[in-house]
């Protein structure tokens, strides 16, 4: 027996009262705005690696390039993914998130390739950098204002559960942490006038970056291959913890995985073989409650529901039972471990979690 529901999204730690159409609307206009904060301040980048000629300082700008495409490429997924399912894509459009921030790690990477090669020729051929004191101030400013967009974008991606605006604020605050480092180098230069540390700084900064790139392709690539979540699957493990009936004998094969703001959370309930089919439904639909008040019409419950045998009934504290066949022993802890295990009840029975007895 299966019921199939639409819930809603959320956590526990970082819940949103906003609904979908309006996370939406917060996603899409700060996207936007990162979008156009981020062109004027690629700009300053450039205006002052033209003015210092800075392999280091063009490094930073190249990045910047980046940031600006990875969020023109973040805005456009914000509104794939907001469109509802369809007979092609069943289960809504959510995952290009993913792709976005895959494609954005990409493009970090690629940048990197350039950054090298305009390090090493400074290294090799050091150059002269004129008016540094001021590339240096517009390095300074920009970093201000880019520190202050890529904590906005994170606090936004997070509350509306935005895969792409949270890389793409991870993204902008590696952008600061590497302007950071840029402008520690070219003080040295200022100072010491080795024009050749210039080269090192940018290097050094390649290096940084190519290491964020692996991090966000490695976290889209387990985003598209629906790898496990422990902190959703601990919080649903929560969240049927705390409203636990006697009746509801066990939870087993619990899988829950996200798409974009959406969540899919499937599991298998067992329930008093003597149940009426219309008894079992209202407990399916009392549990759709419970997940709807948690969660805010951002997710797909599908809810198998198992018949109980005699090896349960050690577990099953459900009385008066018609077909106990031995008494209750111990219920079994709702945790993570337990409720995604697809190892039967009765076989649980006498298998140690963890090398500890049950219970």
């Amino acid at each position: 027996m299966c019921a199939n529901a639409r819930q809603g999204g959320g956590d526990a730690s970082e819940m949103s009262n906003l609904g979908d159409a309006e996370g939406f609307k917060l996603n899409r206009s700060t996207m936007a705005t990162a979008l156009v904060v981020g062109t004027v301040l690629m700009a300053l980048k450039f205006y002052a690696y033209w003015i210092t000629g800075s392999s280091a300082i063009l490094s930073d700008a190249l990045e910047s390039i980046i940031n600006v495409v990875a969020s023109a490429f973040a805005l456009w997924s914000v509104l794939l993914a907001h469109k509802p399912p369809d007979e092609t894509h069943p289960y809504g459009h959510g995952k290009i998130e993913f792709f976005s921030a895959g494609f954005e790690g990409a493009l970090i990477i690629l940048a990197a390739v350039g950054i090298f090669q305009q390090g090493l020729r400074q290294i090799l051929h050091p150059q002269e950098l004129p008016q540094l004191q001021e590339g240096l101030i517009i390095l300074v400013g920009v970093s201000l204002v880019n520190l202050a967009l890529g904590l906005f974008l994170v606090r936004v991606g997070k509350r509306t559960r935005s895969l792409a605006l949270v890389a793409d604020g991870k993204h902008v605050l590696t952008d600061v942490y590497t302007s950071g480092g840029v402008f520690a180098g070219l003080i040295l230069v200022y100072f010491t006038g080795r024009y050749s540390l210039d080269g090192v700084v940018a290097c050094a900064v390649g290096i940084n970056i190519v290491i964020a790139g692996v991090q966000l392709v490695r976290q889209a690539f387990g985003g598209l291959m629906d790898t496990s979540d422990p902190d959703l699957l601990d919080e649903i493990s929560s969240l049927l913890a705390r409203n636990r009936k006697d009746i509801w004998i066990d939870v087993h094969k619990l899988r829950a995985w996200r798409s974009g703001r959406h969540v899919h959370v499937d599991f298998h309930l067992i329930l008093p073989r003597e149940l009426a089919l219309e008894e079992g439904h209202r407990e399916v639909k009392e549990l759709e409650d419970i997940f709807n008040r948690h969660f805010r019409g951002l997710a797909d419950i599908l809810i198998h529901l198992d018949p109980c045998t005699d090896p349960e009934c050690p577990v099953c504290w459900f009385d008066p039972c018609e077909t106990r066949r031995k008494g209750s022993a111990q219920q079994r802890p709702w945790h993570r471990d337990t409720l995604t295990s697809d190892i039967p009840t009765h076989q649980r029975l006498t298998v140690p979690e963890k090398g500890k007895p049950f219970g």
